[in-house]
C-alpha cells in the first residue's frame, strides 16, 4: 500500500467519524464524487490548485466559494486541510477510502458483474439477493458487458472473485481431470 492510500485511509477515516455523527455518510458520499468528478473534468481546476503560485489562501477561497452550498462544510473543511497540507492530490483516493469504510460500516457493497450480454433488471435484482444472502450485505450490481465472457458471469465484490464464467467452469473442470491423471 502506497504512502499516499496510507494517508487517504486516514482522511477518510476521520471525514466518516464526523459524518457518521452528523448522519450524513451518504449525503458526504455523493459530495466526494462529485468533487472528484469536478477534477477529473477540469484540467484548470487541477492546474490552479497544485500550481505552487497560487497562494493555499487563494486556493481555498476558490474552491470554497465553488463548493459552497454545493457540499457539506465538514467536506469544505477536509478539502481546505488537504490545500493546507499540499495534499491535493489524494482527492480521488479520499473518496475511494471513504466509500470504502462508510459501505463496509452500512453493510453495503458494490459488485460489478461480467457477462457477455447486458444483464436485464430482473437478472440484476437476482443477482444482487443471490449475493446479498452470500455476503451478508445489500449489494449494489454494476453490469459490465464483456465479450470475451462466453457464457455464464463473472463476479466481483470488494477483492473476492466469484467466477460462474464458462472459461472458469472449464478451468476447473481440467484442474480436478490433472489431480485424477
Amino acid at each position: 500500500m502506497s504512502r499516499d492510500t496510507r494517508v487517504a485511509k486516514r482522511y477518510a477515516r476521520a471525514l466518516f467519524e464526523v459524518t457518521f455523527a452528523e448522519g450524513k455518510v451518504t449525503e458526504t458520499q455523493a459530495e466526494l464524487r462529485a468533487i472528484t468528478e469536478a477534477f477529473a473534468s477540469d484540467p484548470a481546476l487541477r492546474k490552479f490548485v497544485s500550481s505552487p503560485g497560487v497562494s493555499v489562501e487563494n486556493k481555498k477561497k476558490v474552491l470554497n466559494s465553488a463548493f459552497e452550498g454545493r457540499v457539506s462544510v465538514s467536506v469544505i473543511r477536509t478539502v481546505d486541510l488537504l490545500i493546507e497540507r499540499g495534499r491535493t492530490q489524494l482527492f480521488g483516493e479520499l473518496r475511494e477510502s471513504y466509500e470504502q469504510i462508510s459501505n463496509e460500516a452500512l453493510g453495503l457493497a458494490d459488485a460489478r458483474v461480467y457477462t457477455a450480454f447486458p444483464l436485464t433488471e430482473e437478472e440484476k435484482s437476482a443477482a444482487s439477493v443471490r449475493f446479498g444472502l452470500l455476503t451478508g450485505k445489500k449489494i449494489t450490481i454494476q453490469n459490465i458487458v464483456d465479450k470475451s465472457v462466453l457464457g455464464g458471469a463473472k463476479v466481483v465484490i470488494g477483492n473476492t472473485l466469484y467466477d460462474g464464467s464458462l472459461a472458469g467452469k472449464l478451468a476447473r473442470l481440467e484442474k480436478s481431470f490433472e489431480r485424477q491423471a
